[in-house]
């Protein structure tokens, strides 16, 4: 068994060095739940097979010693040298592969069940939700918010809070969905969704827009600073970034290709999208450096990851830890 658990760490490290170098692309929900079966199968195996193996030979080592000062006695040798305890100690303790299986079972299964159920940490690695959210953020996401849903298969068992306009949600990017994105929902089931002249309209209304005064929005990588705006989607009332100047390029639009491509519409001023059943249309709050449902389509439920509301940590700028909108 010893063997057997060093090949299974050693297929480890070799999975997570060849993920971490890019050498292949990985499931982190699906090699937890890989991790907690194998870690559970060790803690069966121990609770009811090795740990009464070890016990019965430690007591048989006890009932031994016991005989063997009988005997002794009977011949009149009172004073024994004994190093029972210390070999029974030996005996009953757990070897290396059980100690980093078994033993670790516990903490992999309660790491589970948080990270599939309840919160689960995610790291922002790019500007597209700038000023929102900045580059190296660590923030929370609620895995309940929207539903309960299965690990893994990400199905959805148990309803809750439909996605609202202005959430801030993390899901499984349509076009890849080993990767994971996060951006604000414009526009839920039914909506026309409308982004002309970077200007926002939602079924036909300009979303309230309003600039805040100079100089905007200092970007410390680019050491620039971009025009900020106020945008207010139903309740919620966030900053977004644009450039009254900037043109709006989608491509050419016969290389848009998406499920539901027939709802949407690209001219010269912008895009407009019927927002199909089940779906919804996201967009970043770096309006002019966002790719989004402007550029690959609908984001469907079944996608649906969580509602991101809190920065834990950024190591660069203590003070971005928080609640944001």
């Amino acid at each position: 068994m010893g063997s057997l658990t060093g090949a299974l760490y050693g297929a480890l490290v070799l999975f997570l060095g060849g993920w971490y170098f890019g050498k292949w692309t990985g499931n982190f929900s699906l090699l937890l739940f890989i991790l907690t079966l194998v870690t559970f199968a060790y803690w069966v195996a121990e609770r009811f097979y090795f740990a009464p193996k070890r016990s019965s030979a430690a007591a048989e080592l006890v009932r031994q010693d016991g005989e063997r000062r009988s005997r002794l006695a009977q011949q009149g040798i009172a004073k024994v040298d004994d190093n029972t305890a210390q070999a029974r100690e030996t005996l009953l303790m757990q070897p290396w592969w059980l100690d980093w299986t078994a033993g670790l079972f516990p903490v992999i299964l309660v790491v589970f069940l948080l990270r599939s159920f309840l919160f689960e940490p995610f790291k922002i690695p790019s500007g597209s939700m700038i000023p929102t959210l900045l580059v190296g953020d660590l923030i929370l996401v609620n895995k309940f918010h929207y539903g309960v849903r299965l690990p893994v298969i990400n199905r959805k068992i148990i309803a809750n809070n439909d996605p609202q306009r202005g959430d801030v949600m993390v899901f499984r990017y349509p076009k890849d969905t080993s990767i994971d994105y996060i951006k604000r929902v414009v526009g839920v089931p039914g909506d026309e969704v409308s982004f002309r002249n970077q200007q926002l309209y939602l079924n036909g209304a300009a979303a309230p827009l309003v600039q805040l005064p100079p100089p905007g929005f200092y970007d410390e990588d680019q050491r620039r600073y971009s025009p900020e705006f106020t945008e207010k989607l139903g309740a919620v009332e966030h900053h977004i970034l644009l450039n009254p100047q900037s043109l709006p390029f989608y491509g050419a639009e016969d290389k848009i290709a998406f499920p539901f491509r027939e709802n949407c519409r690209y001219t010269a001023e912008g895009v407009t999208c019927k927002v199909p059943p089940g779906h919804y249309f996201m967009m970043g709050d770096n309006r002019d450096n966002s790719q989004d449902s402007r550029f690959w389509g609908f984001v469907p439920d079944e996608n649906i990851v969580g509602k991101a509301f809190f920065v834990w940590m950024n190591f660069g700028n203590l003070k971005r830890i928080g609640a944001f909108h």
